[in-house]
């Protein structure tokens, strides 16, 4: 009974204790606050810019797809290579220098200058594109994040690869599925203004996961493309492609994204390939982070 007694008295005495710890000076007891636990962000998902969107959005596209605009006065500076190979074996090499500036409120400017290496080895310029891209909110305000960009080519007519000035019209979509989950789609429509009078809709898409936060992401994309010329409408080609995606960012201000699709249909080339090295400038530019390419430059 001793033992006990002195074991309630030590109990007693360590109640007080944290009575008195926790009294104010009137001698009421403080409820002291509660501690909630939260799980980590990603940094490639941290808010960021005056859009507030995620930073894995801030270099204009996922892998291969476009996705909503850069944050104002961002640029980026990119180089791109398309590889391909048609049904019949022949190789051809696209190449497209291209740079991209946000502006305020949600606008984006883009330049691009094609040129490529057909199967024979030879060198030509193919064009010039102008582009501009507006997004309607700010990021997650609208779901699924709606962009409307539009393009003018002004395509060398001396080019086998491009008989006509055309213009394009595209929707781009993108949400964050969940974490490290991201997901864009491209809607296209493509009408040649000379020439055959080629028209072209195209559907691509690409999920990605973030392997490691703000270093490396893989994933899935696809393409479907239907191409008729003016007076032919019954004899239309379709394409559709499907491979995975690889995005790795060596630096922060820089990321190279490679996406190698293979042809799934007798229109499709066997294989079309999307490489791209980007450089960003801007307060956005260190978000730390990237983001599907099947569509971008094509």
């Amino acid at each position: 009974m001793k033992g006990l007694g002195t074991w309630w008295m030590a109990m007693l005495a360590i109640y007080g204790a944290i009575n008195v710890a926790t009294a104010d000076e009137t001698g009421q007891v403080v409820r002291l606050p509660e501690v909630q636990v939260a799980g980590q962000v990603l940094h490639e998902e941290q808010l960021m810019g005056p859009y507030q969107q995620p930073k894995w959005t801030s270099g204009g596209q996922i892998g291969g797809q476009s996705v909503y605009v850069l944050p104002s006065w961002n640029a980026e500076l990119s180089q791109r290579w398309f590889p391909e190979r048609t049904r019949d074996g022949e190789f051809d090499n696209a190449f497209q220098d291209e740079i991209e500036v946000g502006l305020p409120h949600r606008f984006q400017a883009d330049f691009n200058e094609n040129w490529g290496v057909d199967h024979d080895g030879h060198v030509e310029h193919r064009g010039v594109g102008l582009e501009g891209r507006w997004a309607p909110a700010d990021w997650d305000v609208i779901p699924l994040n709606p962009t409307i960009y539009l393009e003018w080519e002004f395509n060398n007519q001396f080019s086998e690869h491009a008989d006509g000035d055309a213009y394009e019209i595209k929707l781009l979509l993108a949400e964050e599925i969940h974490d490290r989950w991201h997901w864009a789609l491209n809607a296209i429509y493509e009408q040649q203004v000379g020439g055959e009078r080629a028209t072209e809709f195209k559907i691509t898409q690409g999920l990605t996961y973030s392997l490691i936060d703000d270093k490396l992401a893989g994933g899935l994309e696809m393409k479907f493309e239907d191409t008729t010329v003016n007076g032919e409408r019954g004899d239309q080609e379709v394409e559709f492609l499907v491979g995975p995606s690889l995005s790795w960012r060596p630096t922060t201000h820089s990321h190279l994204d490679i996406v190698p699709l293979f042809g799934c249909t007798g229109a499709a080339p066997t294989v079309e390939a999307t490489v791209v090295f980007g450089i960003e400038f801007g307060a956005g530019s260190d978000r730390e982070a990237s983001a599907p390419a099947s569509a971008k430059g094509r």
